[in-house]
């Protein structure tokens, strides 16, 4: 019996090891993605939202004790986000800094910057709700981008950006949790089908602005198994703090529509490379099987008890991050970020070059 035990043991640590050396297969591609750009929501937010009148914000500790220099910089995290591991591990820059970064140099605008806002969506109503930037809003701030690049290095160079730099996108999270379950304007008006249509339009109209402007390479994110978040678990999950399965339920015919407006687009508009990152099931399976990928604890959060604490909330943190699939009740820690920018990156990113 002790023998068998150790033997899954050591399976498990491979392949856990095998998804850290994964990306060496990828990083050979760099050189082909000029710059990255992300639109999206807090888990690919760089820090746009510091200096926004909202509470979904997180310049402050224990936010970034795990970034270089252990400082907040407005990454919903303990250290690095989803945006720093692409720009990271294709190549490009360490870093991916927010579009509103007052700090930002030409340097920077030239290999890719940040759009997202933390705590928006694809229903209009929900960066609304949230005060903060909304999928219209980031266009707008990347269409005033797009001149900033021409007006420094010309024309040429923010075609090239347009045409080969790799496109993110990643929200619709908020949208689920905060909109339609506790929003009455969306859930006595809306049933799961029409709710989930109304997120895909918003991201195909999205899509096809982007499109429109010149974008080529596009990878955008499914949603998460949010019912499975510890924050969902502790509201929804009852005494026992399961899955909130509707909110699972929800996010999967999301994901599903999403899957097919994306692949339907990418067959019609002409030179265009766009493909859906499956953002449910490695997750799921993150959380349901931890020690798989090196983790102790997925049912709550590094900060404060982990069952609901998320952003002016997280007071003090667990003693040792790494353990731990969630940072807060709603985020995941840096560590499981890289596993799932690493399992896109292997899978889906020679289908956007």
């Amino acid at each position: 019996m002790y023998c068998f035990t150790h033997l899954i043991k050591i399976e498990m640590l491979l392949s856990f090891l095998l998804l850290l050396l994964l990306p060496l297969q990828v990083t050979c591609n760099g050189s082909k993605v000029p710059a990255v750009i992300v639109f999206g929501d807090s888990v690919v937010d760089t820090g746009n939202n510091n200096n926004l009148q909202t509470i979904f914000k997180v310049n402050y500790p224990p936010y970034g004790q795990d970034f270089s220099g252990g400082q907040p910089t407005g990454r919903f995290s303990n250290g690095k986000v989803p945006s720093d591991f692409i720009v990271e591990e294709l190549g490009v820059k360490d870093v991916l800094p927010p579009y509103l970064d007052p700090n930002l140099q030409i340097e920077d605008l030239l290999t890719g910057v940040n759009f997202a806002s933390g705590g928006g969506g694809y229903d209009p109503l929900t960066s609304e709700l949230a005060s903060v930037i909304s999928l219209e809003g980031q266009l707008e701030l990347f269409k005033e981008y797009l001149e900033k690049v021409k007006s420094a290095a010309g024309e040429e160079v923010a075609n090239t950006i347009l045409s080969k730099g790799l496109f993110v996108v990643a929200t619709g999270s908020n949208d689920v949790t905060n909109t339609y379950f506790n929003n009455p304007l969306r859930k006595y008006h809306f049933d799961f089908d029409s709710y989930a249509s109304l997120m895909v339009n918003s991201a195909s109209s999205f899509l096809q602005d982007l499109y429109n402007l010149g974008v080529r390479r596009m990878g955008v994110f499914g949603v998460p198994p949010i019912g499975c978040l510890p924050s969902q678990r502790t509201l929804q999950g009852g005494a026992l703090r399961e899955c909130a399965l509707k909110y699972n339920e929800l996010a999967v015919l999301f994901n599903t529509k999403l899957s097919m407006e994306i692949n339907y687009l990418g067959n019609n508009l002409p030179f265009a490379k766009m493909v859906y990152i499956d953002a449910y099931y490695l997750p799921l399976d993150i959380i349901q099987n931890p020690t798989k990928y090196g983790f102790d604890v997925s049912n709550v959060g590094c900060c404060g008890t982990g069952t609901i604490e998320v952003a002016f909330l997280c007071k003090f943190t667990c003693t040792n991050v790494s353990e731990y699939v969630f940072w807060d009740s709603f985020h995941f820690t840096e560590n499981a970020y890289r596993i799932i920018v690493r399992d896109f990156l292997n899978k889906d990113m020679n289908l956007l070059m």
